[in-house]
């Protein structure tokens, strides 16, 4: 019969104990090490833009969506309105729409 694999992997890895949990004392991973930069230039972004920076990047974007750019209709739309509804639901809307209709008549 096959040796069962260690729950410590092929090394033999003692940060771990006999189910494959972390020891006790376990310090973890380290996180997201980016974490602290991508939250540093989120800051000094919106520090450097302002309400009128805001409106005329949104005013580009409904320009180049109305002059045919699907990109930015898309983004648009999604932005405004949120991601589409997946198609079964917009079928079961309908459905039940007809039933409430017909129970009025």
């Amino acid at each position: 019969m096959a040796k069962s694999p260690s729950a410590n992997g092929p090394n033999g890895n003692r940060e771990r104990d006999h189910r494959g949990r972390f020891a006790k004392g376990n310090p973890g991973g380290p996180g997201n090490p980016l974490a602290a930069r991508v939250a540093m230039l989120r800051s000094a972004i919106i520090a450097a833009v302002d309400d009128k920076d805001v409106a005329e990047v949104v005013a580009r974007l409904i320009v180049q969506a109305k002059s045919g750019d699907v990109a930015a209709a898309k983004l648009f739309l999604e932005r405004v309105f949120g991601p589409p509804l997946p198609v079964d639901i917009i079928e079961r809307l309908e459905k039940l729409e007809t039933l409430l209709e017909e129970k009025k008549s």
